[in-house]
Order: C-alpha cells, then sequence, then structure tokens
C-alpha cells in the first residue's frame, strides 16, 4: 500500500512539473507572440523609412539632373538667340546695301559694301538642337532596384583556433567568416572565466562579458587576472540590421599558478601574516625586514613568459599542469642565518613564472626555487637543492645566480622587477628583467622532484612587493 502511495505521489509530483513547464512554455509563447507583433511593426516601419529616403534620394537625383537639362536648354537658347538677332541685324544692312547698289551702279566707295556686317558674320550656329548628351540609361539602377531584399542575417563566424594566444596577461583571439559578407558592419566579442575544459556548462555558468563594435575579424584583451583555469570565447558578427549567431565557442587554457606563503616553513625572525611576511622586532634588533605580496596570497605576478621567449600559439586541448598544495608542517622552521620563506604551492610539472619587485629600501635579498626537502638551516643558492639570483645593496653591491655554493657575477643593472620561469619537465629556470624581458640568467639542470618558490631576506630594511595579479600559463605544449 505505501509503495502505491509513493508511486502515486511520484506521478503527481511529475505532472506537477509538468504543469509548471506547460504554464512556463504558454508563457512563453504568449511572450513571443507578443514580440512577433513588437518586432513586425518594427520592421516595417524601417521599411517604410527605408523606402521613404530611397524615394528621396530619386527625387532629388531627379530634380537635380531636371534642372541640369533646363540649364541646358537655357544656354543653347540664349546662344541661338543672340545669333539669330546678329543674323537679322547684318540681313537688314545687307537689304538696304542691295538697294543702294542696285541704283547706283558707279559706286565708288567698294569697301562701304565690303565691310557690311553681313560679311563679317559666320554662317555656323553656335548651338546644336542635340540634346543626346544628357540621355540616361538606369538600366543597371532598374535591375538594382527590382533585385532588393531583406538584408541577411550574417552567419556565424569561426574561430582561428590555431592563431588564438594567451601571452603575458593578454588574450588574442582571432575569428573568420565561413563566407565573405561585405554587409557586415562590425563584430561583438563576449567572454567569460571557467573552471573546467570543453563547452560552457549552464550550472555553473559566468556572466559574458561584452566587446562591442569590433572592426576587424581579431582582438586583444588586455590587463587580464588569470584566476580560473580556462577562459570561453565566442562572437556574432553584425550588419546594419541584425546580430547574427553566435560561433562556437572556443575554450583557452588560462590556468594560473597561485601560490601564497608557508608560515610553517618561515625563520621565526619573520611574521608570516595572511598576504605578508615582515621581520619581528621581538626575535630581531628592531630591524624591519619584509615581504608583502598584493591580492591573491601571492608574492609573485604570473605572466607566460613562455611565450615571451619563444614563439608558439598555446592549445586549448593541451595536457593540464598539475600543482600539489605544499604539506603545511611537514618540514622543519628555517632557523640559524637562513631567513627564508617558502611558496605554499610546489610545482609538480610544467611552465610557471612570476614576479618580484623590490623597493629602493632593499639592502640584500635572494629569490629562486628549492626542493621542499630543503634544510632549515640552508641559505638558497648554498647547495645542490637550491637556484636562486642574490641582489646585495649593502658596502659592496653585487648582483648574481646562486647554486651549490657556486656563484656566477651578473653584469647588468638589477632590474625594478624581476622575473622567475620555471620549466620543470625542460629543467630550465630562468631569470628576466620583467619589464624589457631580458634574460638575466639560466639555470639548466635536470630537477628530480617537484620545487617550491623560495624567497630570503637577510638582516636590513628591505621590502619585497609583489603585482597584483597572478597570471600564468601552465601545462605542457
Amino acid at each position: 500500500m505505501d509503495s502505491q502511495k509513493e508511486a502515486l505521489q511520484r506521478i503527481i509530483t511529475t505532472l506537477a512539473n509538468k504543469n509548471e513547464e506547460l504554464h512556463n512554455f504558454i508563457e512563453t509563447l504568449n511572450h513571443l507572440l507578443a514580440g512577433v507583433q513588437v518586432n513586425s511593426s518594427r520592421v516595417v516601419s524601417d521599411l517604410e523609412e527605408e523606402f521613404d529616403t530611397l524615394f528621396s534620394i530619386l527625387e532629388e537625383a531627379k530634380e537635380s539632373m531636371t534642372n541640369t537639362i533646363k540649364q541646358e536648354q537655357a544656354r543653347k537658347s540664349h546662344e541661338l538667340q543672340n545669333q539669330m538677332l546678329q543674323s537679322t541685324n547684318a540681313l537688314e544692312s545687307s537689304e538696304e546695301l542691295l538697294e543702294f547698289a542696285t541704283h547706283a551702279l558707279d559706286i565708288k566707295d567698294q569697301e562701304a559694301v565690303t565691310m557690311a556686317p553681313a560679311f563679317r558674320l559666320t554662317m555656323k550656329p553656335k548651338a546644336t538642337d542635340t540634346m543626346s548628351h544628357l540621355m540616361v540609361d538606369f538600366s543597371q539602377e532598374r535591375q538594382l532596384l527590382q533585385g532588393l531584399r531583406f538584408l541577411p542575417v550574417p552567419r556565424a563566424p569561426e574561430f582561428e583556433v590555431q592563431d588564438c594566444l594567451v601571452v603575458d596577461n593578454a588574450v588574442t583571439v582571432v575569428w573568420r567568416m565561413p563566407a565573405e559578407d561585405s554587409k557586415i558592419d562590425h563584430h561583438i566579442l563576449e567572454y567569460r572565466k571557467a573552471n573546467h575544459e570543453g563547452l560552457p556548462r549552464v550550472q555553473d555558468e559566468r556572466c559574458w562579458e561584452i566587446v562591442d563594435n569590433i572592426k576587424t575579424t581579431e582582438y586583444t584583451l588586455t590587463g587580464l587576472k588569470f584566476d580560473s583555469k580556462f577562459m570561453n570565447f565566442r562572437v556574432r558578427a553584425c550588419n546594419k540590421a541584425a546580430a547574427g549567431d553566435y560561433s562556437d565557442p572556443v575554450t583557452l587554457e588560462t590556468k594560473a599558478f597561485n601560490f601564497g606563503f608557508d608560515p610553517s616553513s618561515s625563520h621565526l625572525n619573520l611574521k608570516v601574516e595572511e598576504n605578508s611576511v615582515e621581520w619581528d622586532p621581538q626575535g630581531s634588533k628592531g630591524l624591519d625586514s619584509k615581504v608583502k605580496g598584493k591580492e591573491n596570497k601571492g608574492s609573485a605576478h604570473l605572466t607566460n613568459l613562455k611565450n615571451m621567449t619563444r614563439s608558439g600559439t598555446p592549445s586549448p586541448k593541451r595536457g593540464s599542469t598539475p600543482r600539489s598544495p605544499a604539506p603545511r608542517g611537514g618540514r622543519d622552521r628555517f632557523t640559524g642565518e637562513s631567513y627564508t620563506v617558502l611558496g605554499d604551492t610546489s610545482i609538480d610539472s610544467g611552465q610557471h613564472y612570476w614576479e618580484v619587485e623590490a623597493l629602493k629600501d632593499c639592502k640584500s635579498y635572494s629569490m629562486g626555487v628549492a626542493y621542499r626537502n630543503m634544510g632549515k638551516f640552508d641559505q638558497l643558492g648554498k647547495t645542490n637543492s637550491t637556484w636562486c639570483i642574490h641582489v646585495n645593496n649593502w658596502l659592496q653591491s653585487s648582483f648574481a645566480a646562486k647554486h651549490n655554493n657556486k656563484a656566477k657575477s651578473l653584469e647588468v643593472a638589477v632590474p625594478e622587477r624581476i622575473g622567475v620561469y620555471c620549466d620543470l619537465d625542460g629543467g630550465l629556470l630562468s631569470f628576466y628583467n620583467a619589464d624589457s624581458k631580458q634574460l638575466l640568467h639560466m639555470f639548466k639542470t635536470k630537477f628530480s622532484q617537484p620545487v617550491v618558490p623560495a624567497f630570503m631576506v637577510s638582516e636590513g630594511p628591505c621590502s619585497l612587493f609583489a603585482p597584483e595579479m597572478l597570471v600564468a600559463l601552465s601545462g605542457n605544449r
């Protein structure tokens, strides 16, 4: 009996849901019907306006051409009337002379006869009666008018995925029209962030952001913050009348490498808070050294340097790049003279890039990567498990790349911002001038285990700032 009630209840629930769906569908149909009426009236009004404009143009053209004919008629009439008047006067003069010559056979003044106006007057009309040079042939125009049709809706564009590029805090998308369409006026590009690969999903759909009035078939979005793994893009073409269908959406990978400071690793003289590491005056002699990171728990501004240093187009279907949170509390805190703090996220594979900016008061600091099992007394660059560049602005300035207690002096000026590029699979660790992209130094090695970002601030006033955004493309190509 209970099972029958449950079955009946399920049927009732299903019917109730279907009833609600039907109500919504009917409401949708009513809305569509009303829209048909409104939109039909609008397009009829637009059509009448276009034809009125066309009629006005034809009337203006007719009036202008009619005036031209009338002006030509007046000009020719004036020329011929003047010539007729001159001819009439000459005829009268000639008749008088003829009469005089007839009655006076002995004409002594021959010159008076030959100089009569009749001898000076040309007998060629100054104007003709033809008006054929003002005839018109509107056969082509008639064909155009007879071929008037409703403006077709533009077809959906197609993305050129192989030409799309994600690089340096920016995404460039390229598309094409499946067939040439001279009526297209502009394009509308829409994009949104996503945390999954493939087509957009309704359940976790984010709002589309719109870029309108794009006159070409390419657009670059700059100043992006890649705080999601992917970005969806779609585009539509527009003519003067309507917008066409959307293109098939394309998904580009924009996976960011976001990391913060691991407080369990920091030296006791360093006070680790949410987004900063500060020198603890209680654990030192009042020196105020600190490492700060803005926003996103990061000490680094991440960009895709891989595409800065060599050409190439990232594929939206490339494999994922695992990055594991470093285990907290799983290692000893740095001590002694190793004023070090590690990042809280390890790099297991792929290519990653971040940037660090030092303020002018920085006297001595290092940045690079290290294995997670770096010894608590170890200093960056002095063991075979750490790689870094070191800046010293004390009495004698120095700028060097360090690994396994070996230092190589860098004969370049210390940049305001330094970029760190780690290709774990390729065994590369490179340091760049983040502004000019000049290569400062490159380590070539074979990483035997995952690495973490590492920072060391020696005693003395120092502030390391990271730009606000963490932006990167990571993953194998």
